[in-house]
């Protein structure tokens, strides 16, 4: 099919172009030869692209053209055919429009195609293209060709030598917009790729000059993930004052509500940090609606922290009503299944089903680095309410059947266990000759002293009352 295609393809060459001597005929011949034996070891797109390439003419850029390319057979002709209208030399304002559609649709093919190699180099043939548009279009199309290589999974260190590059070229080209936006991109692939340390360099520089611009909007990106890096470095002072800088230049502009959904889902996560789970689950419902919303994929991992706070305050009944929810059942999986059973296990007080959940679940749980950070103070949560519950029933009992029990070795369950009593969970003592716990009984306090202690303390203000106004008698 190839041959008969390469020859038809030269005698119409020949037929349009006969002005052409015999000689250059003859040239032609040799190198279509040359081209036909090659395309026998290439595939179908390498072929359609030489065709491209050897052929003189150039597909308009029209919508006939889009039209063609939308009613290929294949998304390797379809390719072909953005690339032959992508080579039209013109640049009347329809064609420029026509491309920018063609650009588009390349993009979301070589996406489909996993060819993030073929979106890096387009970027790079994209230039002399660039010169002829405005450049907020430049900044639109190089954003979306960026957005468009992280859809494709794999290519995280692709993406960040890309963005490495198209820095070089906005900064030689003097297009501060772009330039700006790829760095904090960069800022944020860094981070994910564990290189804090590039990053916040990044992002040192960029703060500053983005200050000094006061582009509010792109300062509300940088300023949250220099929180998120901070927080990832577990340096939180740092991490609340980027927080805070973020909410401030909020404030002043208007926020969209993705955005608005990252600030409060950053602020739950650093309440959480600190303890005021209460505090963190507001501002994660608050992310949640942002998000459900939308249809933002972040919406479960709100859910998820959600559930994770409502266990840490001890609430883990209302786990399962609130998945049961309308909004909750949109999101069931994996996800909430493994904090649905992390609740279970709380509720009951068990290790045992901690412990399953921990490994029927570990991608959920320990491998989440926000719930991961949660788990050691949950477990030792159910530690303490487990060892309370085994407690219970005695007044006097030895540690080694405490330790059989709850499966512990028993150094670790005595040293709970005078943890516990130093932090008054209950009252108690290690008796470590005998090897026993020794449990007392919770003394009810007798009201008649407090009551007595309040009425000495009304009759020493009166007596010092009348003190007072003898002595101005007296005077």
């Amino acid at each position: 099919m190839h041959s008969i295609s390469v020859h038809c393809l030269l005698d119409e060459y020949v037929a349009n172009n006969s002005f052409f001597g015999h000689m250059h005929t003859l040239v032609l011949c040799h190198h279509f030869s040359l081209l036909e034996a090659r395309l026998r070891m290439s595939n179908e797109f390498s072929f359609c692209r030489t065709l491209s390439t050897m052929s003189t003419s150039h597909l308009p850029a029209t919508t006939d053209s889009i039209a063609q390319a939308l009613e290929a057979k294949n998304p390797s002709e379809a390719i072909s055919i953005y690339y032959i209208i992508l080579e039209n030399p013109s640049s009347s304002p329809e064609s420029l429009r026509i491309k920018e559609q063609a650009i588009t649709n390349l993009s979301d093919l070589l996406r489909q195609e996993n060819r993030a190699e073929e979106l890096r180099s387009l970027l790079t043939k994209l230039r002399p293209f660039f010169a002829l548009i405005p450049k907020a279009k430049t900044a639109k199309i190089v954003r979306g060709i960026i957005d468009t290589v992280a859809k494709i999974p794999g290519t995280s260190d692709l993406q960040i030598s890309l963005c490495k590059e198209m820095v070089l070229w906005t900064r030689a080209e003097k297009r501060t917009f772009l330039r700006q936006r790829v760095e904090a991109r960069l800022a944020a692939l860094l981070m994910e790729n564990k290189e804090y340390s590039e990053a916040l360099n990044l992002l040192s520089g960029l703060i500053k000059e983005v200050r000094r611009l006061d582009d509010k909007l792109l300062l509300v990106d940088i300023d949250l993930l220099e929180s998120k890096l901070h927080f990832s470095l577990r340096n939180l002072p740092k991490a609340k004052a980027a927080l805070t800088a973020a909410r401030t230049a909020a404030n002043a502009i208007y926020v969209p509500p993705a955005q608005q959904g990252t600030i409060d889902l950053q602020s739950g996560i650093l309440h959480a940090e600190e303890k005021d789970y209460k505090t963190a689950y507001s501002y994660f419902f608050e992310a949640f609606e942002a998000f459900n919303a939308l249809e933002d994929p972040r919406a479960v991992f709100s859910l998820k922290y959600m559930l994770l706070c409502k266990i840490m305050v001890s609430q883990a009944d209302d786990v399962a009503g609130i998945i049961s929810s309308k909004a909750g059942l949109q999101y069931v999986g994996p996800e909430l299944d493994a904090m649905k059973a992390v609740a279970d296990a709380h509720a009951k007080r068990s290790l045992k089903l901690f412990e399953t959940a921990l490994r029927d679940f570990k991608a959920q749980l320990e491998e989440d680095p926000i719930v991961h950070r949660h788990l050691s103070s949950l477990y030792d949560t159910l530690l303490e309410q487990n060892l309370c519950r085994l407690i219970e029933p005695f007044s006097r009992v030895e540690i080694a059947h405490i330790a059989d029990l709850i499966e512990l070795p028993i150094d670790h369950v005595e040293k709970k266990l005078s943890q516990m009593i130093l932090d008054k969970k209950f009252a108690g003592t290690l008796d470590q000759g005998a090897g026993c716990l020794v449990i007392f009984e919770d003394l009810k306090t007798d009201a008649i002293y407090p009551a007595t202690l309040e009425t000495i303390s009304n009759i020493g203000k009166v007596v010092d009352s009348l003190y007072v106004r003898s002595a101005k008698i007296m005077a």
